[in-house]
């Protein structure tokens, strides 16, 4: 990075205030956070999977061709993790790198379906993701879950996914989702297993609106209820539904490096951020599979600084709207929103954390 991207435009943040932004990380899949020497040290142990096990391979092996491609790498990884073991240096690994660039909360994507295949029992991955929010917690970080539905999986998946998500919690499990292709996967075929989460406590957070176009963040929002929505870059073609989205308050996660790089957004020059925010709807930045894509979520700040010049007042409000707009507890949030960072005085090179005793 040059020096003068390093510092920041002169209506933006420096890399150190951006970096001492009290934020959360709404967007990021568990999975796809995985750093490459840990998926190295796992594809080392299962030869047969294709997946390189050198972390310098993983770079051209993250080259994804368009979004279908990156579906079928990501599907590789995941049948890498075999253990409770993988899922607890899994959820360390995320801890360590959100603690490095300030990211205090986060509400983390898990595809029970997909641990459930490898031989993970749902209680063992719910004590396994319970230990290692433990361990976050204790260096600063504050973790919460979101169990998803891959739509891949169907209706069958789906069944599984409500199962683990009311039967074998982890503790702090908040969200249900549903990710995974979009092409050919109704939201509204969900409906009802929707319904039965959100009769549970569970709020509504189903991806919708990456890969096809703004009906399906119609149908979210109308027959899942979503409280916030995955993407939905779509939305930016649809004044009636940038309208709707606005009047109600529904936040859209944007990843943008992750759009670029699994082509559902030709460059980030083109991304459609500017215009959802010109349009007044609620948005935060998420990382979504932040190694994939060669990002984290403070790169996600410094891109779209860099590259679409969001001043220093939109990246703090983006800052704050992340914390607004999640579903951590009444402490935690109050904490958080009294910091000094998420107040606007932002001070350099210091990171954020989070008591919750």
């Amino acid at each position: 990075m040059n020096e003068t991207a390093a510092q920041g435009p002169a209506t933006g943040l420096s890399d150190d205030e951006l970096a001492a932004l009290t934020k959360a990380d709404l967007h990021v899949h568990l999975v796809g956070s995985a750093a490459p020497s840990t998926v190295a040290v796992l594809a080392s142990c299962h030869p047969e999977s294709g997946v390189p096990a050198d972390a310098g391979e993983l770079t051209a092996f993250f080259a994804f061709r368009d979004f279908a491609h990156f579906l079928a790498v990501y599907t590789a990884v995941s049948n890498l993790v075999r253990s409770p073991e993988d899922i607890v240096a899994l959820v360390s690994g995320l801890a360590a790198d959100m603690r490095s660039q300030g990211t205090a909360y986060a509400e983390v994507t898990v595809t029970p379906v997909s641990h459930l295949r490898a031989g993970i029992a749902a209680g063992e991955l719910a004590q396994a993701l319970d230990a290692g929010a433990a361990a976050a917690r204790a260096n600063g970080v504050e973790l919460a879950w979101v169990y998803d539905i891959s739509g891949g999986d169907g209706l069958d998946g789906a069944r599984q996914t409500l199962d683990a998500a009311l039967n074998h919690p982890p503790s702090a499990l908040i969200g249900f989702g549903l990710g995974g292709p979009e092409a050919g996967i109704w939201r509204d075929s969900y409906r009802d297993a929707f319904a039965i989460a959100r009769a549970a406590g569970l709020h509504s957070l189903p991806h919708a609106g990456e890969s096809v176009g703004p009906q399906e963040i119609w149908a979210a929002i109308e027959e899942l209820g979503a409280e916030r929505i995955g993407h939905g870059i779509a939305a930016a073609g649809d004044p009636a539904l940038l309208a709707r989205l606005r009047q109600e308050r529904i936040t859209l996660e944007i990843c943008p490096s992750s759009n670029v790089a699994t082509g559902v957004v030709p460059s980030l020059a083109e991304h459609p951020l500017p215009r959802l925010l010109e349009a007044g709807v609620p948005v935060v930045l998420g990382s979504d599979d932040p190694p994939m894509f060669n990002t984290t979520l403070l790169d996600e700040y410094r891109r779209v600084r860099d590259q679409l010049g969001l001043t220093g007042p939109q990246l703090r409000a983006l800052a704050r709207a992340s914390i607004e707009a999640s579903f951590a507890p009444p402490a935690v949030k109050q904490q958080l929103l009294n910091s000094r960072d998420a107040r606007g005085t932002a001070h350099p090179g210091s990171g954020a954390s989070v008591r919750t005793s």
